[in-house]
Parts: structure tokens; sequence; C-alpha cells
């Protein structure tokens, strides 16, 4: 393959390197905007990025809020104690005003004479104002059921909220690699063009020396000035993704960043790949949030079954006194209260009653269907769970093995380019003597630095894929890079 035709590879391996890196975070919703400082580049961290995300992130700032809501739910569930009160009151105009009299027969004469009605004022007024005053409680051992169900339901948003959170730490450090990893790339870039300049610096020697023909000066001349385009593309791809990776962390897209180095010589990390598993079984966030969604409905179950099959115990109190002056004229509307002059109690009483309804009992009835299809929905779900266990353990295992075999590939490609770097001096130097020609130093320089962006590669595919094995166990990132942490292997 040619000279131009390697550049030509390199460049699309970019061009790929950008497009991953952009869409690492492509769900990531955009924050309110924070104010950049206005002196410098802004350095940030790993760390520092993941707590501008977390603080401007739209999507996380709804889960959020959703948890706070489900958490004053659970806070506030005693208040279905609280007795329902319900006050009113009414003016009234009788269409005709009732009688004040009623008839009494006299037993010894039979005659029947009206007698006035106790109570009653003579005449009665046409206006009336009352009013009415209820208090009234349901009690049943489901309601103690509901309390717990709401406990849980903060609890699932809790998980949810965590696994949000976690994700997007993960893409944002992800990708916190990616802008690392091209920015090296591009300084590798650099690196070639300053020896392909000491390469026309030699062919222009030897051309004045009448070593060298013209034509090799001029390939030399050639193959630096086609190393620009890949410069200006690469950097242009660089700050297209520094744009993204400002905006994914709420701040300006022309916010000027300097981007603090990551260890990527990392010493291998030997992984017990049985205690992984184990752990991510018991610790996975997907599974977690299953887990609750199971405990959920089971709650949803008793308390519904609790619902049909118990009684329902209901205390009640209610009042509608009704003033039975004339609101219009009488002026001492309270006189004489208690002694029933001005106020009348049509009704009232304190009420205790005790029932349930007996549909709960029909096995064809709706709600016994309900709980029916309850039960359904609930072996679904441990069906989809074991499936989620036995996902996630496949998935520790391959991520694991991949991490393995990520290491291989970084120790033999260590030794690669120690084997270049002599390979390219020793070229170098026959080059100034005359004794290969220039295409040879080019191809020896490719080759180094082939071998040093696969080398940056592997080890940034390295620390991304221990990310997504600490996602996978549900641990902070950064645990399995830690010494003495308990999932690695013993030694």
């Amino acid at each position: 393959m040619s000279f131009f035709g390697n550049f030509g590879i390199k460049t699309r391996c970019l061009k790929t390197l950008l497009v991953v890196g952009i869409l690492s975070c492509g769900s990531l919703a955009v924050g309110p905007l924070s104010v950049r400082a206005d002196s410098g580049p802004m350095r940030l961290g790993p760390d520092d990025a993941v707590e501008l995300a977390i603080r401007n992130n739209l999507g996380l700032e709804s889960t959020r809020i959703s948890t706070s809501m489900a958490r004053r739910a659970s806070d506030l569930a005693w208040n279905q104690f609280v007795p329902t009160v319900d006050v009113g009151g009414a003016i009234l105009r009788l269409n005709s005003p009732p009688s004040v009299t009623m008839p009494i027969a006299d037993p010894g004469t039979g005659m029947v004479t009206q007698v006035p009605i106790p109570g009653m004022r003579d005449p009665f007024p046409q206006w009336l104002i009352s009013g009415s005053l209820s208090v009234s409680l349901s009690l049943n051992l489901a309601m103690i059921q509901d309390m717990n169900r709401l406990r849980m339901e903060y609890e699932r948003g809790m998980i949810s909220y965590g696994n949000a959170r976690a994700q997007l730490e993960r893409d944002i450090r992800k990708l916190y690699h990616n802008v690392l990893l091209l920015q090296e790339n591009i300084a590798l870039l650099y690196g070639s063009l300053e020896n392909m300049d000491r390469q026309v610096q030699i062919a222009q020697a030897n051309f004045n020396a009448g070593l060298a023909p013209e034509l090799m000066l001029l390939q030399a001349r050639v193959a630096r000035d086609n190393m620009r385009p890949m410069i200006d593309q690469a950097e242009g791809g660089l700050r297209l993704m520094m744009m993204q990776f400002a905006m994914f962390l709420g701040l300006p897209h022309d916010t000027d960043f300097e981007l603090a180095p990551v260890a990527t010589d990392m010493s291998p990390i030997p992984l017990d790949t049985a205690e992984l598993i184990r752990r991510a079984a018991a610790g996975q966030p997907d599974v977690l949030a299953l887990q609750q969604d199971i405990r959920i409905m089971n709650s949803l179950r008793r308390s519904s079954n609790l619902r049909l099959s118990t009684p329902t115990l209901t205390l009640g109190w209610n009042a509608d006194p009704t003033f039975a002056g004339n609101p219009m004229a009488d002026s001492s509307w309270f006189d004489g209260i208690g002694s029933g002059d001005n106020w009348n109690q049509q009704s009232g009483a304190f009420m205790v009653s005790l029932g349930m309804r007996l549909n709960g009992f029909l096995p064809f009835g709706s709600e016994r269907q309900g709980i029916r299809a309850l039960d359904d929905h609930i072996r679904l779900a441990n069906i989809g769970l074991a499936q989620m266990i036995r996902g996630t353990e496949i998935q520790v295992h391959n991520l694991v093995q991949t991490l393995t075999q990520i290491k291989l590939t970084m120790d033999a490609l260590e030794q690669t380019v120690v084997l270049a770097e002599r390979s390219f001096q020793l070229t170098e130097q026959a080059y100034r003597a005359g004794l290969v020609d220039l295409f040879q130093v080019q191809n020896a320089e490719m080759s180094l630095r082939q071998a040093r962006v696969q080398l940056h590669e592997q080890q940034f595919n390295y620390l991304n894929g221990l990310l997504d094995l600490e996602y996978a166990l549900g641990v902070p990132f950064g645990s399995l890079s830690v010494p003495g942490n308990p999932y690695r292997s013993l030694p």
C-alpha cells in the first residue's frame, strides 16, 4: 500500500473516533448554561466534568423531581387517616311557609282543634338559613399496605435516580477519554510532521551535497505538506467534539477547555470473574429496579386482596342546624343558642358502621379477575428478572474477557512500539547516510505512528471497559482500579 493510502486509512480512523466520541453521550440532555470564566481556558478533570453534568443535566433533573414527589408521598402516607370534613351552608326561600299548628282531636268530644307546634315560630319565616357539617373516616387493613407500597415506590424512585446518574457519569467519563485520545492522536500527527520536516532537511542537505536527486527532495516536501490537511481535519474534529462536550456539561459551546490527563499505563488488574458475576446479579442497577417493581406489585396484590376480603369500619358524625327565625328581619341570630328558640337541629348523628363488598368473593367478578391479572404480571416479571440476571452474568463474563484480551493486546503493542522506534531510528540513520530511499523512511515512520495510535486506543478502550464493568456491578466508578478492592482475584 502506498504512503498516501496509509494516510487515507488513518484519516478514516480519526473520523470514526470522532463519531464514536460524539455519539457516546448522544442521549444526554443539555441543562442550563453556566457562566464561563473570562480568564484563560477552563481546566477540568474527570470528576469536575461529572459534577458539572450532574448539576446541569435536564434529564437527571426530571428524575430528581420525580423522586422528590415519591418521597413526599411516602412521608405523608399517614394522611389517609385524616378524616374527611365537609362543611356547607345555604339560604332558602320557601315557596309557601309551613303551618305552625297541627290538628289534635279531643278524646272526649271528638272535636279537632289546631294546636301550635312546639318550637315553630308564628308566623313561620319564609326565608331560612341552614348549615351542614359532616366528618367521616373509613378504616381498612389495606390502608397499612398502601403505606408500605408508597415507601417502596419512593425506594424505586431512588433506584431510578441512582441508575440515571450512573449512566450519565459513565457516558461523561467515556467521552472525556475519547477527547483525550483524539488529542493524543493529534499530538502524534504533529510528531510525524516534525519527523517529516527533519527528513526534508536531510533530503535538502543530501541534494546540496549531490548525494540525492531532486526527486527525493520533492517527495519529502510533498509528504510533509500532505500532513497539513490531516492535522487541520483532526483539529476541526477535536473542536467539534469539544463543543459537544461543553454542551453536555451545560456550558457555552465555545468554552475553552484544558482537560487534565488520566493515567493510562495501568498495571494489570486481575479480576475474580465468579465474584464479579455474583456481585452483578445482586447489585446491577437494572436488576435492582426490576426487583423493586416486583415488590411493589406484590404489595399492590396484598392491598387489593385485603380491600376485598376484610370489612371496612366507617366512623361518621354530621349536623345540619337551621335558623328558625327570620334572617332578614331578626338581628339576634345567636340569642338563645342551646335553648332551641332560634336554631333547630333537623337531623344529626354519630355513626359507626361495619361493612364489606361481597362481590370480591365471586371468582368470576371483575375484582378477582384483576387480582389474577396482577398475578400473571408478577410471574412475567419474575421470568424477566431471571432472564436479566442471566444476561447480566453473560455481560460481566464478556466484559472481563474483553478486558483480559485488551490487556494482552496492550502488552504486545508495547513491544511493537519499542521495535518500531528502533526500526525508525536505524532507517533514518541509513537515510541520512544515503543507504535507503525516502519511501523506506516514510514506511518506518508510518509503522511507528500506527503502533503508537493503536496502543493509545487500546489503553483508553481498557479504561472504558472498566467503566462498563463498574456500571454493570453497580459499584462507584474507579472501584476496580483501587488497590485492594474486593473484586480482584486472590493472588
